[in-house]
């Protein structure tokens, strides 16, 4: 088991937020700017924080676990926290909240019609699950992809989510800034643009190429997904921590001198320097320049009430919640008030794939249901969009929870006037599992649409089988 100083982790999550307000008051005034910077450090005078959407969608994922519990959590628990609680439209945000409004449920809210999907929303806030974690880089990055796919569906912003996740739990433990580069690597796809383009930022480092032509490099190299994506902007904040080799102020301007999405990129550098450094690596004038205080512009204060104001306050709470959080997942970490003891064994466990290659395997036209005794998990192979006498093709994977004891599930359909199911059966075998049959059972058939369509059309798919009290209400909504 993993053992940590109570005290030690504690430092460490503060100088992660504080680290995080830093690097978005500095990145801030030049978020956007496609070309190189040349800044020498804060636009803003002293005692001025800046706001930042980085920080404050992640007060509203802490109230959110805090509310109903890591067990309980979910993309759609997210989701609906989302609707509630963050009022702004831009970019992904907006086209997530839009695919909610409609009846859409994550990842599938993330990855309807979103030409933002790839961008940087949600490896920006990502070390709430990392400070609930440390240590823990897989528990990390499940609560990340769960979160990031709401409003990026399985696009390049969920990869870049999971790799930076699983990098700060694990600064928490692992010291060397290219091993933890290595780990995130472990768990995205090998193929996918985000890996790619820190495979680039690597090599380029390894030969000695100088940070500015290197960030010219990764700008060519990611020139086809545009501006404002993920895989770019996170390695600017990596170029930041290689090229600034240990030295915060350094780490920081390189980063936010590379441009496009400044305040993400520093922010994010700001974070993991602080869990690397703790609050001894960050330099006293610009702790004394930035202040405790948290300022939101992305969250509604006045019905999302008790979040935490000041740095201090957010991480009392978000330490407060490790050991719920592990207690949840059977992590295999303790805090203690002695040294720290990290055995090397549990440590190689970090690069385990299991965890990632199951959250990469989640289709982003996809999205889960839980009636406790079993789960259902919906794929639109085509989409939800559908018209008048359409039919689309929809798969319902049922899965069994509780006791292997093999169920016949019976299904009844509730359908608008006119519709159809074409090529289901009214009953099927839920098996228990062994070595070699799943417990799982794949529904495959298409819903046929009437005469009448409207924009959102709900079908409830119930699953009941005998012995069992709680019927599973699977809803299906489809676009006209």
């Amino acid at each position: 088991m993993i053992k940590l100083n109570k005290d030690v982790v504690k430092d460490k999550i503060y100088a992660c937020w504080l680290g995080k307000n830093i690097g978005g008051t500095m990145g801030t005034p030049y978020e956007g700017k496609t070309e190189l910077n040349d800044i020498q450090g804060f636009a803003t005078p002293q005692g001025t924080v800046l706001a930042n959407d980085d920080l404050d969608l992640q007060l509203v994922w802490l109230k959110a676990i805090e509310d109903i519990g890591p067990y309980s959590l979910s993309a759609q628990a997210l989701g609906e926290y989302w609707v509630s609680y963050i009022p702004p439209h831009w970019n992904e945000y907006g086209i997530c909240k839009n695919n909610m409004h409609i009846g859409l449920i994550a990842p599938l809210a993330g990855e309807y019609k979103n030409a933002w999907k790839h961008s940087n929303g949600a490896w920006i806030r990502t070390e709430v699950w990392a400070c609930m974690a440390p240590g823990c880089p897989d528990i990390a990055m499940k609560y990340a992809q769960m979160d990031a796919c709401v409003d990026h569906g399985a696009g390049e912003g969920t990869y870049a989510a999971m790799f930076v996740a699983a990098m700060e739990a694990a600064a928490f433990v692992i010291t060397d800034l290219r091993k933890l580069i290595d780990l995130g690597l472990t768990k995205i796809p090998a193929d996918c643009w985000m890996a790619k383009t820190i495979r680039l930022l690597l090599e380029c480092k390894d030969n000695g190429v100088d940070w500015k032509e290197t960030r010219q490099k990764l700008v060519e190299f990611t020139k086809e997904l545009g501006w404002f994506q993920a895989p770019a902007n996170v390695a600017f904040a990596i170029l930041g921590l290689l090229w600034g080799e240990g030295d915060f102020k350094k780490s920081m301007i390189l980063a936010i001198n590379c441009g496009d999405d400044t305040d993400c990129t520093g922010a994010t550098l700001g974070s993991l320097y602080g869990i690397l450094n703790g609050t001894a690596g960050i330099p006293e004038d610009w702790k004394a320049h930035i202040g405790d205080n948290i300022v939101s512009v992305a969250i509604d204060r006045g019905s999302c009430y008790g979040l935490p104001t000041t740095c201090t306050a957010l991480t009392d709470r978000v330490y407060n919640m490790i050991p719920v959080v592990a207690k949840a997942n059977n992590a295999n970490i303790r805090l203690v008030d002695g040294e720290d003891e990290v055995p090397e064994a549990d440590v190689a466990k970090f690069y385990d794939t299991a965890v990632s290659k199951d959250l990469i395997g989640i289709p982003g036209n996809s999205y889960d249901t839980d009636f406790i005794w079993a789960k259902a998990r919906v794929i639109m192979p085509d989409g939800p969009d559908i018209a008048p006498g359409k039919a689309v093709k929809v798969q319902i994977e049922v899965s069994n929870k509780h006791n292997p004891q093999p169920k016949h599930i019976n299904l009844k359909w509730h359908l608008p006037e006119g519709w159809k199911v074409n090529g289901a059966a009214q009953t099927y075998l839920l098996s228990t599992a062994t070595r070699y049959t799943p417990n799982s059972v794949v529904i495959e058939c298409e819903i046929e649409a009437g005469e009448k369509v409207d924009i959102t059309n709900r079908v409830i798919l119930e699953i009941t089988t005998s012995g069992r009290p709680t019927a599973g209400l699977v809803p299906i909504t489809f676009i006209g």
